[in-house]
């Protein structure tokens, strides 16, 4: 079961800020002037969780993104670790490093002695990506050795330290590397622990991860007591214990996460980046003001200058970054991610057992953003998609987006080679399309059209001739069939005996292929309104277009309620606020004539924003502070007007709500598609590409 939604919020994100404090106070030993014993505890086994979280942080993101943006990942950390070596240059000369020291120390170990982190996170992950090619599990044990081996150098070592032969081999390894908590024996396992959470469908239930997390960690916590009894140490960064304690850890902040926090994140680096400076800088200021002994002999006291100082100094270069537009200055489109992971529940328990949801996410995910659409529906385990054209696919790619994604519209011949390159599946519209794709010589997915009665692409379902050409094609591998209703909207009786009759054309036409030995793969007929009115017909897959989003296309009843939400909100803001006289006009045209005392609001959104221009002449209204307000004049490009009398304290700044819900009130999308005379699809697709998304958890 899912935490509640109230419990819940960029969980990952925000412990970022807990684990950099947890570093701060590994270097500074906050307690150690009250009890040895207690400083061990907190800096020697709690504070052993945080580098390991940053790793698997790394890998979840990294195999979330199907491992594409390893290059990225790799060209952004060597930026930082190169402009983190360069702020303690300094220091290392002042210390005596030779240049060739330190120049071997940047490559393998790090400059100073935080920045051990950097070189271990770069190669790990190009060992952790040469491992995870070997299988989610193979590569897990395969690091999991590797970080059994780098515990005898580590906590372990003077219990190993006792055997010659393995003594000789981690002198060995000591001459190469001063500790085994580096990228070869540590970092990879973390990584992929991480990784292997990203492909988990089903994430660990939050009670569970929390049991789990309380007793593996007493249990470590009794390993490293044990380990200091016998004085069996060399550096205590690894315990047996610790990569169970991390997936507990782990498991239960992904029960809790949603959305992120750039803040946190970046806020959480600079801390982890500047805490050792600040070291230095509280030592000095001790030195000249002489306050050693509240600000270094203290312990409590100099962990808490510390760490005040390091979250100061984050928190100015922070406000100092380039500052990008606010999303919300003018005019945005609002995502509600709970509502959209509650949509795909209920279409999934709506279909057929054993069907699986695939989401259609073309015309940028019907205007409400393809990237953010899916990636919160692939956190909630949806791993197939649909886009119109190879563009729209090609984009979800480079955005990390994996699982199957089918090209539903046509795609020219040569570019073939594309469709290959980003694992892309396409619809065959035709024999003579499919013979032509396959001519370019390269290996492409695809999925077999078929015509039943809408004629549009596809190959007609009788045609079974051309459907077994096709299927042995060299270059093709066919991994689906499927078609399209025309009607199935309608519940005109001649409409329903028409959608029957292409489905069992389809029915038939499926049968054929597997009496003849041809594989259909993933077989699916049903798009939204498919499934809201002949959820018999669900087979393999459903197109989950209009409904996902929670909307109708138009007012048509439909044989099943299904409970779905809208997820779309547009909103935005109110530049100006007039009052205006009996007998004064307004706008392009002289259109609004004021008959009363007037207070007229200058909304910052317009045609070229995707809204139809119709809008105001057809009863359009907008929210203002949960107020309906009737849009006035004619609209204009980038702009519209409003009649905000009836809310006094309305001012510039103000959110509009112009589709969606503010307090009791909601303009649903199909009251404006009614208004002028369209469907929510269309309406909803027009909406312009310079409105940007917001996601709200």
């Amino acid at each position: 079961m899912r935490a509640p939604l109230h419990k819940q919020g960029p969980a990952l994100d925000t412990f970022r800020l807990a684990a950099a404090i947890l570093v701060t106070a590994i270097h500074t030993s906050p307690l150690a002037g009250v009890s040895p014993l207690a400083d061990f505890l907190l800096t020697r086994v709690l504070a052993r969780v945080a580098v390991p979280f940053f790793l698997m942080v790394s890998g979840y993101f990294l195999a979330r993104r199907g491992w594409q943006g390893l290059g990225r990942f790799i060209r952004h950390n060597m930026l930082v670790y190169l402009a983190a070596a360069a702020l303690y240059l300094p220091l290392n000369f002042y210390a005596g490093d030779s240049p060739a020291a330190w120049l071997r120390s940047f490559v393998w170990e790090g400059t100073f002695y935080h920045l051990w982190y950097f070189p271990a996170l770069l190669w790990g992950a190009l060992i952790a990506r040469g491992l995870a090619k070997l299988g989610p599990r193979a590569g897990v044990a395969a690091a999991g050795l590797l970080y059994l081996a780098g515990l005898g150098g580590d906590s372990y070592f003077g219990l190993i330290d006792r055997v010659p032969p393995l003594s000789a081999f981690y002198a060995a390894v000591f001459r190469v590397c001063e500790y085994t908590r580096n990228a070869l024996f540590y970092a990879p396992l973390f990584l992929l622990l991480g990784a292997a959470l990203a492909g988990r469908r089903r994430p660990l239930p939050a009670r569970g991860a929390a049991a789990g997390l309380c007793l593996s960690f007493a249990a470590m916590t009794a390993e490293a007591l044990w380990l200091r009894s016998l004085g069996a140490q060399r550096h205590d960064s690894m315990y047996l214990l610790l990569p169970v304690v991390m997936v507990c850890l782990f498991s239960l902040l992904l029960a809790r996460n949603t959305g992120r926090n750039r803040a946190a994140r970046d806020v959480s680096l600079l801390v982890y980046l500047l805490h050792p400076g600040c070291i230095v800088a509280v030592r000095g200021l001790a030195r000249l003001t002489g306050t050693r002994s509240l600000l270094v002999e203290n312990s409590a006291a100099h962990f808490t200058a510390v760490l005040a100082l390091s979250f100061a100094a984050a928190l100015l270069l922070y406000g100092l970054r380039p500052l990008r537009p606010r999303p919300d200055a003018r005019a945005w489109r609002e995502l509600d991610a709970a509502a959209l992971r509650a949509n795909a529940r209920v279409l999934q328990q709506a279909a057929a057992p054993g069907c699986r949801l695939m989401a259609v996410v073309k015309a940028d995910a019907y205007g409400h953003g393809a990237k953010p659409v899916c990636r919160i529906l692939q956190r909630q385990g949806v791993r197939a998609f649909a886009v119109a054209c190879l563009a729209e696919g090609i984009a979800l790619r480079k955005a990390g987006i994996r699982g199957d994604i089918l090209v539903l519209g046509w795609t020219a011949p040569d570019q073939a080679p594309l469709l290959s390159r980003w694992r892309l599946t396409q619809a065959v519209a035709s024999l003579e399309h499919g013979r032509a794709l396959a001519a370019q010589g390269c290996r492409v997915r695809v999925q077999l059209a078929l015509d039943t009665g809408m004629h549009r692409l596809g190959i007609p379902a009788a045609d079974h001739a051309a459907q077994a050409g096709l299927f042995r094609l060299p270059c093709l591998r066919v991994q689906g069939v499927f078609s399209h209703l025309g009607v199935s909207d309608s519940l005109a009786p001649e409409d329903i005996r028409y959608t029957r009759q292409q489905a069992q054309a389809f029915a038939n036409a499926v049968g054929w292929l597997r009496q003849n030995g041809y594989n259909p793969g993933k077989v699916h007929l049903l798009a939204s309104y498919g499934l809201w009115n002949y959820p018999e017909y669900s087979f393999d897959c459903i197109r989950a277009g209009i409904a996902l989003y929670g909307v109708q296309s138009d007012t048509t009843p439909t044989r099943q309620a299904l409970a779905l939400q809208p997820v779309l909100h547009i909103r935005a803001r109110v530049a100006l606020v007039r009052e205006l006289a009996p007998g004064e006009t307004a706008g392009y045209g002289r259109a609004f004539t004021v008959q009363r005392p007037t207070r007229l609001a200058v909304v910052s959104i317009g045609y070229a924003d995707g809204l139809p221009r119709s809008l105001p002449a057809h009863g359009g209204r907008v929210l203002v502070r949960g107020v309906s307000c009737p849009m006035v004049g004619r609209m204009c490009m980038d702009q519209l007007l409003a009649d905000v009398t009836q809310v006094p304290d309305a001012a510039p700044g103000d959110a509009v709500t112009l589709l969606g819900a503010d307090g009791g009130e909601i303009i649903p999308a199909t009251e404006l598609a009614n208004a002028c005379g369209t469907i929510t699809n269309e309406l909803l697709s027009r909406l312009g590409a310079r409105l940007p998304v917001i996601v709200r958890p």
